[in-house]
């Protein structure tokens, strides 16, 4: 149990910086109080003391601003940074090294009861401000989820999913963060600037206009090589683009690179 306790408490010292010292942890961090009063409730609940388990969720909620059901299952070192208003539901599951922020719902959509109706969290997982992950499907290993995106089907592992509804954008490297020969450096709030789809498609069709117009200026330079002959030079209007002036960088710059 202390070598658990230990380790929260280190996930912490180690992702935010502003956490000073073991005893600000222990004693002014909320999301380690829900995580270490969600330990006998969840144990209550598994043991059929239904009541009971529910009864200390609902205090840790009045007294943290998380609520967790005690029957979602938790992994180690998962860390609710801030979290006031965060909603885990029933049969929700947050793999080990998750971070989970303020105003984040893991919710279902089903009214069945005992049926599968909460997202499962994989390993190393960021959920950003305002999230909201509704369903019974895995959100993949070292996957980040944007502030207030709505998810509403599977994200694969290392991918980042933003937007309304979310849109997947797949990871680089085609595989889990955790995957890769160098840890990937942790991510406040799932924040990184190539992760935002927009500016990724704005930038796509910057760099294709300006090789469109690349090409035709080298068109209409190879024309008038070619039209040697006062004549044949006729047929170059004299407002024909010989030169480039698409201002692609400056353009980049403003959608952010």
């Amino acid at each position: 149990m202390f070598s658990r306790l230990r380790s929260d408490i280190q996930c912490i010292l180690d992702r935010d910086p502003a956490a000073r010292s073991t005893w600000e942890v222990i004693t002014c961090y909320p999301g380690l109080h829900a995580v270490v009063l969600h330990r006998p409730a969840h144990w209550c609940w598994t043991h059929g003391l239904k009541w009971l388990g529910r009864f200390i969720s609902h205090v840790a909620r009045f007294l943290t601003g998380i609520e967790i059901h005690p029957g979602a299952k938790l992994g180690q070192r998962v860390f609710f940074d801030h979290a006031m208003g965060v909603v885990v539901g029933e049969t929700a599951e947050i793999g080990d090294g998750c971070t989970i922020y303020q105003g984040v719902t893991l919710g279902g959509t089903s009214l069945y009861k005992g049926a599968k109706r909460h997202p499962t969290l994989g390993k190393d997982v960021v959920v950003s401000a305002g999230a909201k992950v509704l369903g019974g499907f895995v959100v993949g290993d070292g996957a980040k989820i944007g502030s207030n995106a709505v998810v509403i089907k599977p994200v694969p592992p290392g991918a980042t999913a933003v937007g309304i509804p979310a849109r997947i954008i797949p990871s680089k490297e085609g595989a889990s963060a955790d995957a890769t020969p160098e840890r990937a450096k942790f991510s406040a709030y799932g924040v990184t600037l190539e992760d935002d789809p927009v500016s990724q498609a704005l930038k796509g069709l910057i760099t294709s206009a300006s090789s469109q117009e690349h090409q035709i200026a080298l068109l209409w330079q190879a024309i008038e090589k070619l039209s040697s002959r006062p004549a044949a030079g006729d047929c170059v209007p004299q407002d024909a683009q010989r030169s480039e002036c698409f201002e692609a960088a400056k353009l980049n710059d403003l959608v952010g690179k």
